[in-house]
């Protein structure tokens, strides 16, 4: 009985580097910088030492019935054989899967950062409104080369003072009485000036004032 365990421990060894040098040769065709013999010989030990365990639940009596059966010892070198190569398409088809797993989970995180950086820069407004200054309440009259032209003050009164926090550009259209290609001028000047800002919302492109425009109108009414 030792001798037969013995045989069939060195039929396992020889079948798992066997299908491990084999599945090595494979992926070098295949995939030259990721083919690594020692990988391939040890997946290839352990698909096959996996053989006796597959065959007790399966309820087959091969390890018993093959004592003194060549027959027998050839169909169990088959079964690791075949388990020592094909431990290459188990390995193979895992990495892939983790490789996914862990695309997809990059994508969704670069997905909800973006997201958390659109929330954001919405709700720097809504703080800038209902934060309190450290500047004081005091309003100061504006220099003469601060002062905005008619068109331009207009406009932003009309972020600061018209129903909505983000105003879109059909809507300042429609309460300037501007054409578009002014009014987008105009939000162009203001926003470099630090006036006023924008953002792009699931809506598309809003604009809305800043504090500093806030403290402009109060200066200048």
């Amino acid at each position: 009985m030792a001798n037969h365990m013995f045989i069939l421990v060195i039929i396992i060894l020889m079948a798992g580097v066997f299908g491990g040098l084999l599945n090595y040769y494979l992926q070098v065709q295949a995939d030259t910088e990721n083919a690594s013999m020692p990988r391939s010989i040890m997946g290839g030990l352990a698909g096959a030492f996996l053989v006796p365990i597959v065959l007790y639940i399966v309820g087959s009596d091969l390890v018993e019935t093959s004592l003194g059966d060549p027959s027998g010892l050839l169909i169990f070198a088959g079964y690791c054989l075949i388990a020592a190569w094909s431990s290459r398409f188990a390995m193979t088809t895992v990495t892939q899967r983790m490789k996914q797993d862990v695309q997809l989970a990059k994508a969704k995180a670069e997905e909800t950062l973006v997201e958390l950086r659109l929330l954001q820069r919405e709700l720097e407004p809504l703080l800038e409104m209902e934060t309190e200054s450290d500047e004081g309440s005091e309003v100061k009259p504006l220099p003469p080369e601060e002062e905005l032209d008619v068109t331009t003050q207009n406009v932003l009164s009309a972020l600061g003072n018209g129903r909505y926090i983000f105003r879109s550009l059909p809507g300042l259209e429609a309460e300037t009485t501007l054409d578009e290609h002014t009014l987008s001028k105009t939000l162009g000047i203001i926003v470099a000036r630090d006036l006023g800002g924008k953002v792009l919302s699931k809506k598309g492109t809003r604009w809305f004032i800043t504090g500093k425009g806030r403290k402009y109108l109060a200066a200048s009414n």
